[in-house]
């Protein structure tokens, strides 16, 4: 069942570990098939180096376990992913990751500003990725958190928790914008140490707009 879409998750949700953008069996990927509204999730509990297609656990919209071949159980973030796709219609992935700059400052409850202009490319309607509050890992109220900001972006900061992301086209661009998230946070960290901890100037909302029109979601 959906065998496409479950290796699309071991590819992308390896790739992502590669990169940085999660380690230990942190983090949580997902893909929704367009034709079904079946999501394909990671397991909890095994580790992307060796994860393999079978282990993927499909769900419907209300967590109900469709098909787990290996008998595994899906992701304990399984709810947040439910009200990311609820929030928006549009979208074909969910990614969550816990990159260092980018948990940093989603520890500190900071969003982060347009410093460089590749944050054009997520989504965000109000010039810098937002935070969601604070709820606890696999719990409602942190699934409830996410629908609000996700209204008016594609990435955000889970308040202690790490980043969120989405895409209405693949899961391979839902996993280059969590990138783009820790590398924005990296150069922001960096230019907040530089300036002895005074904001950095940011770029106007309109010139984000013109770099990547498609992409600004409307709040």
């Amino acid at each position: 069942m959906l065998e496409e879409l479950k290796e699309q998750i071991v590819e992308f949700a390896l790739a992502a570990e590669t990169i940085g953008l999660c380690r230990h069996r942190s983090g949580n990927f997902s893909v929704r098939d367009e034709k079904s509204g079946l999501i394909c999730v990671t397991p909890t509990g095994v580790d992307r180096r060796f994860m393999r297609p079978v282990d993927v656990v499909v769900i419907n919209a209300q967590a109900e376990v469709i098909e787990s071949i290996m008998g595994l159980r899906p992701t304990s973030e399984a709810l947040m992913h439910l009200a990311a796709y609820e929030a928006r219609p549009d979208v074909h992935a969910v990614v969550h990751t816990h990159s260092k700059f980018a948990l940093s400052f989603a520890v500190l409850r900071k969003p982060i500003p347009a410093v460089v202009s590749e944050l054009a490319y997520l989504g965000c309607s109000k010039g810098l990725i937002p935070v969601a509050a604070y709820g606890r890992q696999g719990s409602q109220k942190l699934a409830d958190s996410v629908r609000a900001p996700l209204l008016g972006a594609d990435a955000l900061l889970l308040a202690s928790h790490g980043v969120l992301t989405v895409d209405k086209y693949s899961l391979e661009e839902a996993v280059l914008k969590a990138a783009y998230v820790e590398e924005i946070a990296e150069v922001y960290y960096h230019a907040l140490a530089m300036n002895g901890g005074k904001e950095p100037p940011t770029l106007p909302l309109a010139d984000l707009k013109m770099q990547y029109p498609e992409q600004i979601v409307q709040g």
